[in-house]
């Protein structure tokens, strides 16, 4: 079934979907990891994009029910170079296509991923239409261009729990209060912008009983609870834009211990007083080169933002910046002077990517002994 993507600028691309019709809008980023598209496809921090993927063959590996970064597809649509329809892995419970089908999420082979890739490299990421349903370039550039994309929007709202859920036995459990979650010496209350899984998993590794709370949590609410530490999760879009959730995390600062990645870091970044900005065309791959200033250590580092902390808007007497990005020198990671909070831009979990950055959830451990 023929399938055309159009950007905003006016570029169209044509390939062929395989899950059946349907049409998709939302800004175009890419991947450039080799591995990983399950945990790419349900990594909230997608939410309002189209991804492609500039690996060439997607599929290989099908999909299996422990890989899950949340409990759905994010992503828009999926765009890929060469779609493999017969899965080779032992823990393969689907392929990709009826994984795609099962959320009507649509999935689009043949396109020029390379050639695509290289325009939104140069250009910069933008709004884009894919469909199946109307075929007429002009048109559905039109639509593109009219469409709402990520530049002040609550995507968050779209994303984070309804209910407070605890993380046991490597998922979630309905529930409030710690009464569901795994047993642990520090108690982490975990602000959900959109976070993945891997990252609960993890923090459970490492000794915490962890509860889940939804992105409009009032701060008392959240002190209530008696946590040793506070952890704020990566999200989608645009961190200006999100309602309310400034004010929550200014008000806990020094409170207790804060550890913030990605979107999480971005919204310390606001509560500290600073602002944020668009990136030309984001950060986002498992083979972003990140510095570590404190110990001078090179860490290749796993990253979804399109947005990013405006270092010079921080006041340097309260604010430290930690890490930088070796690509273009954005910054990357920061920690306050006076109040137990640290944060990162890039996502340590690995999942998928690197294990080069799991240290900080021993910092943040570290944080809650002291």
């Amino acid at each position: 079934m023929k399938a055309l993507v159009a950007l905003e600028d006016g570029t169209v691309f044509e390939g062929e979907s395989f899950t059946g019709a349907g049409e998709a809008s939302g800004e175009i980023v890419f991947n450039t990891g080799m591995t990983g598209y399950q945990e790419i496809l349900t990594d909230p921090s997608y939410k309002g994009q189209i991804v492609t993927m500039t690996y060439p063959l997607i599929g290989n590996y099908g999909i299996n029910p422990d890989d899950m970064e949340s409990a759905r597809i994010q992503p828009e649509a999926f765009l890929v170079k060469e779609y493999n329809r017969i899965p080779s892995n032992f823990r393969a419970t689907a392929t990709l296509a009826t994984f795609l089908q099962q959320f009507g999420i649509l999935g689009v082979e043949g396109i020029d991923t390379r050639a695509l890739t290289r325009h939104i490299r140069q250009a910069g990421a933008m709004k884009g239409v894919v469909s199946t349903r109307i075929l007429d370039p002009d048109q559905l550039v039109k639509m593109a261009q009219a469409s709402e994309g990520l530049v002040g929007r609550d995507l968050v709202r779209e994303v984070t729990c309804h209910q407070p859920y605890g993380w046991s036995e490597s998922r979630p459990r309905n529930g409030a209060g710690f009464s569901t979650a795994s047993g642990g010496r520090y108690r982490v209350v975990a602000i959900d912008y959109g976070l993945k899984y891997n990252q609960l998993r993890i923090l459970t590794e490492k000794g915490c009983s962890i509860q889940v709370v939804p992105a409009g949590t009032a701060p008392e609410a959240i002190l209530d609870l008696q946590p040793d530490g506070i952890f704020l999760s990566n999200g989608p879009g645009d961190p200006a834009g999100v309602e309310g959730v400034v004010e929550t995390v200014r008000e806990l600062l020094g409170r207790k211990p804060i550890f913030g990645i990605c979107l999480g870091h971005q919204l310390l970044g606001l509560a500290y007083g600073g602002t944020t900005y668009k990136l030309k065309f984001g950060h986002r791959g498992s083979n972003q080169p990140v510095k570590d200033l404190e110990t001078g250590r090179i860490e290749i580092t796993s990253q979804n933002h399109g947005f990013c902390v405006d270092l010079d808007s921080l006041d340097p007497e309260e604010v430290e910046l930690t890490h930088v990005n070796l690509n273009d020198g954005s910054l990357e990671g920061m920690k306050h002077k006076k109040f137990p909070a640290f944060s990162v831009q890039y996502h340590p979990e690995n999942a998928p990517g690197p294990h080069d950055s799991l240290y900080l959830f021993d910092r943040f451990i570290e944080m809650m002994q002291e």
